[in-house]
């Protein structure tokens, strides 16, 4: 049975990098009148009461987004992932975090669409509820990996997938790659998004390298560390591999990384990342 609940890390550094990928993403999606679907394979609850049991006994958000929400003045490239902040805490108290799907909710045009699918027996009533006036989403509770199977490729056949499983299940490191291709040998034009942890980082390079090998192309790796690797407990690093990114992507987040390692990493123990992994 999963147990991994998202709550206890909503805001982390992880998320903070996570979401201004995202973000960044969407908006480009968004320069073209034409309608995109958003699917999210591993989508959680949607928010996070950053006051709540779960949050309060790792105070994981402490160190993430009460470090960006507290500062003075903000990089323009974040304005989106902001906005989205700023209207579910609508005083400069930080009460909640919204995930993946509530910021896609708020970023995306009545035209788009959402595919929405959470497993855990906790998670997937929040997440409906959450959904449940907006007409443009579609919440499943299944296995996500299998989505990438049967809702691709999207009618409009533009679209953005999001896989980002918790890899409490050791396999997902192996699956990814294998899931990847499927997904992509039905819609090849789409831009994926694989958001990764660091916690062993042989576990995590031999998943990135599984990747490389699938023979695809135009892949992004954008990295940040707020601590070294090492082999004591906890994710010191996370990141994202972007398939078919956006062509202003690399630049934004090679303008935007140093700031954000600086709020984030303020001893500066850790490393910032981005790479081309596969070209054209």
């Amino acid at each position: 049975m999963l147990s991994y609940r998202h709550s206890y890390h909503a805001g982390n550094h992880a998320d903070v990098l996570k979401h201004c990928v995202l973000s960044l993403c969407l908006e480009s999606l968004k320069e073209k009148d034409k309608p995109f679907l958003y699917l999210d394979t591993h989508s959680g609850a949607g928010r996070y009461l950053l006051q709540s049991e779960h949050s309060a006994k790792t105070g994981e958000y402490l160190s993430g987004i009460a470090k960006v929400w507290e500062q003075p003045q903000i990089p323009e490239i974040l304005s989106s992932y902001l906005s989205v902040l700023k209207y579910y805490n609508r005083s400069e108290t930080l009460k909640y975090y919204p995930g993946s799907p509530l910021i896609a909710k708020q970023l995306l045009r009545p035209q788009d669409k959402l595919q929405l699918t959470e497993i855990h027996s906790s998670d997937y009533p929040l997440l409906r509820q959450e959904f449940s006036k907006d007409d443009r989403a579609q919440v499943s509770r299944a296995d996500g990996f299998l989505q990438l199977k049967s809702k691709l490729p999207p009618e409009s056949r533009r679209g953005l997938i999001l896989i980002d499983p918790s890899y409490e299940i050791k396999d997902d490191y192996q699956k990814i790659p294998d899931e990847l291709k499927e997904g992509y040998k039905r819609f090849a034009t789409g831009t994926y998004l694989i958001w990764y942890p660091v916690v062993n980082r042989r576990q995590t390079q031999g998943m990135i390298d599984g990747i490389i090998n699938t023979g695809i192309k135009r892949i992004l790796q954008i990295e940040l560390a707020i601590r070294p690797d090492n082999n004591q407990k906890g994710m010191t690093a996370s990141g994202m591999i972007v398939v078919n990114p956006p062509w202003k992507l690399k630049q934004q987040m090679q303008e935007i990384l140093p700031w954000l390692k600086n709020i984030l990493d303020p001893q500066d123990m850790g490393h910032i990342l981005v790479k081309e992994l596969v070209s054209e």
